[in-house]
């Protein structure tokens, strides 16, 4: 108020505040080839290719993956062709379909969730554990 004015950047505001930035990829939009997200992304759309985020992945009940998709939780409503990786937490709404492998740690899969392949739990039976996830997609995001 008195000469003591700053400027700040929102967005690196925001990223202190420990919050992340959200994507969306709305229904219509198809995007091919390799999608890195640093924070919460969610997907109405279609990606044609692999997709590593470092949050949380929510594809909705018009999504459409057709690749690998590495993530720290996922609530999937619509369709992955596929291996999906969820660090954390996998939920399959009602509405799902996947056509793949799944590691993860935890799941729960609603009452009409749909999913062909093998599912892992735990970090001994994943392709990665945890941590060496996490550091495979930061460095990814790096390159």
């Amino acid at each position: 108020m008195f000469g003591n004015k700053t400027t700040s950047d929102p967005v690196a505001n925001t990223q202190k505040n420990g919050m992340m930035i959200s994507n969306r990829i709305n229904n219509g939009t198809v995007v091919e080839g390799h999608v890195n997200s640093d924070g919460d992304i969610r997907i109405e759309g279609m990606i044609r290719g692999s997709l590593h985020v470092k949050a949380k992945l929510a594809l909705g009940p018009t999504g459409i993956i057709e690749g690998d998709v590495v993530c720290k939780n996922a609530d999937i409503e619509g369709k992955i062709i596929g291996d999906i990786e969820s660090v954390e937490l996998l939920t399959l709404k009602a509405s799902s379909f996947v056509e793949g492998n799944i590691y993860t740690n935890k799941i729960v899969v609603e009452n009409g969730a749909r999913f062909n392949g093998v599912c892992h739990m735990g970090a001994k039976d994943k392709k990665l554990n945890a941590e060496q996830t996490l550091e495979a997609i930061e460095q990814e995001a790096a390159i």
